[in-house]
């Protein structure tokens, strides 16, 4: 456990004590203000006299006490041979102790927590051990997987930042994966509401822009009931992280439930994907829409095949706008004002685009 807390607890028992007091830890490393000359040079002699949990030791007048389970983790001493000595030693023992056991449990559990998400605990063991620490199996939570943007940012930053705006660490977990990852499981009261896991998200988003000017991505994984299913929760919230740098790289949040067809499409073969280009399309009709042509494109799609108020947002006249629908039609053989058609050519943009994505991705890593 941290240096710091015992550090603490020795500050204050030592007021109340009015004698020296400290902690030599498993190992032999001693935590103290201003450790006595006597003890620090026979630290070695001192732990090899307290091999077992409960021996009591005096040396150089000092009196040691070692606590643990079997066998010695830590050993509290306190200036004085005497019975108040051993006293204060036994309460300092058992004050560290406790931090410590609440620590140790806290570690164990988010450790556990993360070994789920990385399927490196057997099916079979993860109820026997959500039991042993606590951990309410069928309480609903959901997985939030936060890359940076930047990976030469500490990781300790963003963890920090997160676990100050979800303190309830009985609840939720701040788990780090890599330098560049890390993971929030929150609980949930209920099913979410509308909204509810993106108002999460955009909070994280806001608050690391704000306090450190640490700019990240956040998948998020679809809800489950028990600790089993974090494992599904995660991949789904990686897969969201996935799909989204294939077709809306602008996107900072991205919910797996709302991917839709870029789902499906991101899972196809790519030679399969071009076979589907090649046939729907004459040759290079595609590639031969200009960028206004394919604004246009997209605000139709965005108002719902809807002319009239497609053509009042781009500002132009009813007319420009079939002019332009009549344009793709010429060169691509499809009618955009026809649902099938729109249909069709939506897929195929879309598949367009994650082939593009790939193309580039396999150009980096080459």
């Amino acid at each position: 456990m941290s240096h710091n807390y015992i550090r603490m607890i020795i500050s204050q028992l030592r007021e109340v004590f009015g004698r020296k007091i400290g902690i030599i830890d498993d190992s032999r490393y001693i935590i103290s203000q201003n450790t006595p000359r006597e003890v620090e040079n026979a630290v070695d002699e001192i732990a090899d006299n307290c091999p077992q949990s409960g021996t009591v030791y005096r040396y150089a007048g000092h009196t040691f006490v070692s606590f643990g389970k079997d066998k010695t983790e830590f050993i509290a001493f306190c200036a004085g041979e005497d019975e108040a000595a051993e006293k204060c030693c036994r309460i300092l023992g058992v004050s560290v102790g406790g931090v410590k056991s609440v620590y140790d449990d806290k570690f164990d559990r988010t450790n556990f927590v993360k070994n789920v998400l990385l399927d490196n605990i057997l099916p079979g063991d993860i109820y026997a051990k959500a039991r042993e620490l606590n951990l309410l199996r069928d309480t609903r939570r959901v997985v939030f997987d936060i890359v940076k943007e930047n990976i030469s940012t500490n990781e300790f930053n963003v963890r920090d930042i997160v676990e100050r705006i979800y303190p309830d660490k009985e609840s939720d977990f701040v788990i780090t994966i890599d330098s560049g990852n890390i993971v929030l499981v929150k609980e949930l009261a209920a099913e979410p509401f509308d909204g509810e896991l993106e108002e999460i998200a955009k909070t994280i988003i806001d608050t690391l822009q704000s306090e450190a000017m640490i700019t990240v991505k956040i998948g998020v994984g679809r809800p489950v009931n028990g600790i089993r299913d974090l494992a599904k929760s995660y991949k789904e919230a990686q897969l969201a992280l996935e799909v989204a740098l294939a077709f809306d790289e602008e996107k900072n949040i991205i919910d797996y439930a709302n991917l839709g067809i870029a789902r499906l499409i991101y899972q196809l073969p790519t030679t399969l994907c071009e076979m589907f280009l090649s046939e729907i399309f004459k040759d290079g009709s595609i590639d031969s829409l200009d960028r206004e042509t394919l604004l246009t494109i997209d605000k139709f799609f965005e108002n719902n095949l809807n002319v009239s108020e497609t053509s009042r947002q781009l500002y132009v006249h009813r007319n420009t706008l079939v002019y332009r629908l009549d344009k793709v039609q010429k060169l691509t053989g499809f009618d955009l004002r026809i649902l099938d058609h729109a249909i069709l050519f939506k897929v195929a943009m879309l598949v367009k685009k994650y082939l593009n994505s790939s193309r580039k991705r396999n150009e980096i890593m080459m």
